[in-house]
Parts: C-alpha cells; sequence; structure tokens
C-alpha cells in the first residue's frame, strides 16, 4: 500500500508536468493529464479540474475518439466546468496555457488572426460537449459528497490523532486521481466517495473508532450510505488503485 502512496505523490507533482510531450502521445492516453496540468495552472478549483475530466470522460463515450481534438475538447471542458462550478476561467487564460501545455516554447497568443481562430473553435467545441450531452452537462459533485463524509468521520476521531494523520488529504488525492480513468462514470458518487475514503484509512494504517462494535467493522460505512456492499466497496478500491498501475506503465 505504500507503493500507492508513492506513485501518487509523484503524479500529483507539478513539475512532472513540465516534461510530458502530449503532442507525441497516443490517442487520448495523455488528455487527462493535460486536463490536470492546465487546471492547475490556471488556479482552477480541484471540483473544478475533476468535473472538467467527468465532461471529458462523458463525451468521449458518446463519440468516436477519432473524430475529435482530445486537446481541444479538454480545453472546452475546463471552459465549460468553470461555468457549472461558478469558478469562471479567462477563454483568453486557457487558450494561451493550453497552448502552452501542447507547446512548451510558444510565448503568449497575440490579439490577432490565431488567437480569434482559437477562440472560436473553444467555443465551437463547447457548444458540441454541450449537444453531445443533451444540454444536461452538470455531472455529480463526488466532492460534496466526500466533504460531507470526511467532516462526519472527523468527530468520531479524537482529535490529536485525526490531526496526526493526512486522512482528509490522502483521501481528497485518491478523488482526484480517480478522474483520470473513465471508469468513475461506472459508480456512484457517494460509494465512490466512500471508496477513496476507506483506501486512505488501509494505506494509512488508521481504524475507525468503535468500528468493531458492529457485527461487521468493515462496514462503519454503512452510516454514510446503506447500499454500498463490501463486495462493491472492494472493486471500486481496486479500481482506483489500477489508475496508479497504468501510471506506473506509462513512466
Amino acid at each position: 500500500m505504500k507503493d500507492v502512496i508513492d506513485v501518487m505523490a509523484l503524479q500529483r507533482d507539478k513539475s512532472r508536468n513540465r516534461h510530458l510531450d502530449y503532442i507525441a502521445a497516443p490517442g487520448n492516453t495523455m488528455a487527462t493529464h493535460y486536463i490536470f496540468e492546465c487546471g492547475i495552472k490556471l488556479n482552477a478549483q480541484p471540483s473544478t479540474i475533476a468535473t472538467a475530466t467527468v465532461l471529458f470522460h462523458k463525451f468521449f463515450k458518446e463519440v468516436d475518439k477519432s473524430n475529435y481534438d482530445c486537446y481541444v475538447i479538454g480545453s472546452a471542458c475546463l471552459s465549460l466546468a468553470g461555468k457549472l462550478r461558478d469558478d469562471p476561467l479567462s477563454l483568453r487564460d486557457i487558450l494561451n496555457v493550453s497552448r502552452g501545455a501542447l507547446h512548451r516554447t510558444a510565448g503568449p497568443l497575440e490579439l490577432g488572426e490565431e488567437y480569434w481562430s482559437l477562440r472560436g473553435s473553444l467555443a465551437a467545441a463547447e457548444l458540441l460537449i454541450l449537444r453531445t450531452l443533451s444540454f444536461h452537462p452538470d455531472p455529480p459533485n463526488h466532492h460534496r459528497y466526500l466533504l460531507h463524509y470526511l467532516r462526519s468521520l472527523q468527530a468520531w476521531f479524537p482529535a490529536a490523532e485525526w490531526k496526526s494523520v493526512p486522512i482528509a488529504r490522502t483521501t481528497m488525492a485518491f478523488l482526484q486521481d480517480f478522474h483520470h480513468s473513465p471508469l468513475i462514470l461506472d459508480f456512484r458518487p457517494s460509494h465512490v466517495a466512500v471508496a477513496c475514503l476507506c483506501l486512505a484509512l488501509h494505506c494509512l494504517g488508521v481504524s475507525v473508532p468503535l468500528a468493531n462494535a458492529q457485527e461487521d467493522d468493515s462496514m462503519w460505512f454503512s452510516v454514510f450510505t446503506k447500499d454500498l456492499s463490501k463486495e462493491k466497496n472492494w472493486e471500486i478500491m481496486e479500481k482506483i488503485m489500477s489508475v496508479y498501475n497504468k501510471e506506473q506503465d506509462s513512466m
């Protein structure tokens, strides 16, 4: 389990993104990394970046991947996610940041023909995403579930123990990184939030206080969601961990 956290730390290290060559990457393999890098450089909220990746996964679930530029769609997803999460991102900033991610030596765009052409493409891509998703783009917000569960769980722990272990930070990292995978669409947001929390507790070697008072001490999370079985929870945890296996394969 310790290896999982080490890989997670490497993946979230901003300096590593500077060396990624998105254009040379096959297909859409690095598209979510591109969204994360651009989102971080735009100072977007974590929930905004996560929403952008969900929009990206939902769009490419409906269309032929070979027909669209994944990076144009990724930039448009960031723009749309900013509006959905009340975290508006400047189109000019998105264009400059995305251009810099794809062409590392490129300077800022001048207000000329290229700028207006790219701006028009971004606006058209955003409209295409909306039409493809039947104008119902707002995805469920996994972060809201997780924040609620974390606040509730914090009350179960002695204050000193909670502060001594980075439970919230590790759980949020797992949730954020799971957005790299389209598998996040296959599970309910409340279930994903619980699985991220359980995985963090396992990795950190932390037991939930008073959990052994229940008939099944591994089912303490039933107070958060009653329709999540132990087997389904382990399945989601395995899917989350598979994100890091793919990350290692791409190194």
